[in-house]
């Protein structure tokens, strides 16, 4: 079996997970950069190893691990969090390491045994908040940190290295051969680090906040999180990140999102641009056509206006419009202002659709704008004005 190149994150301590260079889908949004399934390894005079990979990357995993100890000689597998990009490897890991001790939360016990059924088999041990596992001169502390993002997510911190095994929290879906996030350019890190929280941990930032209190006490040098390269230099930006974006707070920006269909709704979208650009608030444009919706969300994580327009077909919105919206509402951003917009033919549904929408996700509704057919340069001129005025001098 090939070998492949394990990664020493301190003495005695490994990644030896896996790189997904081809995903590009994972939980509904984009992934264009790909992503790794992180695994960590341990080794004191009891072995143990973080998290396991996705199943079909299993052989990947165990051969990075065959290059630093054998295998079956792991004491403990942590399982910080039951979904299958972290715990797909565990029943042939099992069959691996048939000595090894299940160390998991108390939702974790549950979950473990509901997914992959009641095997006797396994010792599986479920910890509270605050335990702690001696594996020699190493100790891992057990931190609960429910709905970040699921029920039995929990981070593990190994005391004497100042290690956070931060399970999602922090993560980026981002593959690379560099482990580290000072080896590659960090925006493009803060980039996926902002694009993984507003499409999968936005909805539980009151969690977030509440499981960075909990931590706020530790002493931590390095963030090894599930997914994407491992914090060592930028550890105080991307918590100040996270404090942030828990807190929704919000720049005085714009995202116009918008489906037309032979161009009015469009024409409307740019005639809300100008409105922002005359008030020098930056604005991006969005035409769901060419834009995938988990790009759009990673903009919107930070602006303050979102204004969202579709022609009406059929008595209703446009199905991409239905879909965006549906998948923002599910991801909870709050303090925004809002701004439905679109043209029609006869009926207009549409517009009214949108302003509900939005006023369900506790979103401040601007007065909407309509147009029947296909808006003059005069109708544009005064839309313009309209919002100009409506979103108040920004000088």
């Amino acid at each position: 079996m090939m070998k492949l190149r394990h990664v020493e994150v301190k003495k005695g301590i490994y990644w030896v997970g896996a790189i997904d260079w081809n995903v590009r889908n994972f939980h509904g949004y984009s992934t264009h950069r790909g992503t790794t399934y992180n695994s960590y390894l341990v080794v004191d005079k009891k072995i143990a190893l973080i998290d396991t990979v996705k199943s079909h990357f299993f052989d990947e995993m165990i051969s990075r691990i065959s290059k630093v100890i054998d295998p079956s000689k792991i004491d403990y597998i942590i399982c910080n969090h039951l979904e299958i990009d972290h715990s797909g490897s565990l029943p042939r890991l099992m069959n691996v390491a048939k000595n090894a001790k299940i160390i998991t939360s108390l939702n974790g016990e549950k979950f473990l045994k509901a997914h992959f059924g009641a095997n006797e088999e396994w010792d599986i041990k479920a910890v509270k908040s605050g335990d702690i596992l001696q594996l020699g001169e190493k100790s891992l502390v057990f931190i609960h940190t429910p709905m970040v993002h699921w029920p039995d997510s929990m981070v593990s911190y190994l005391q004497d290295d100042k290690i956070l095994f931060s399970n999602d929290a922090f993560g980026q879906h981002l593959a690379s051969y560099e482990r580290f996030e000072d080896e590659i350019p960090l925006d493009v890190v803060l980039e996926e680090a902002a694009k993984y929280y507003a499409n999968i941990v936005m909805p539980y930032g009151n969690n977030v906040q509440k499981a960075i209190e909990a931590l706020s006490g530790l002493n931590v040098e390095i963030i090894a999180p599930s997914h994407g390269v491992i914090w060592r230099s930028h550890i105080e930006r991307i918590i100040s990140e996270y404090k942030k974006w828990s807190s929704n707070i919000t720049e005085d920006k714009a995202a116009i999102v918008y489906d037309s269909m032979w161009g009015s709704t469009e024409k409307i979208a740019y005639a809300l641009f100008k409105a922002f650009d005359k008030r020098n608030i930056p604005v991006k444009v969005f035409d769901l056509k060419t834009n995938d919706i988990s790009d759009i969300m990673t903009y919107i994580l930070t602006a303050k206006y979102i204004c969202v327009g579709s022609s009406t077909l059929n008595n209703n919105m446009l199905p991409a419009v239905a879909a965006f919206l549906q998948y923002m509402k599910g991801l909870s951003p709050k303090n925004r202002k809002a701004l439905a917009f679109g043209s029609y033919g006869w009926g207009g549904q549409s517009v009214t659709q949108l302003e509900e929408v939005l006023k369900s996700c506790g979103f401040e509704v601007l007065e909407s704008i309509r147009v029947q057919f296909v808006p003059s340069e005069s109708t544009i001129e005064e839309i313009t004005e309209k919002v100009y005025q409506s979103i108040g001098n920004k000088g």
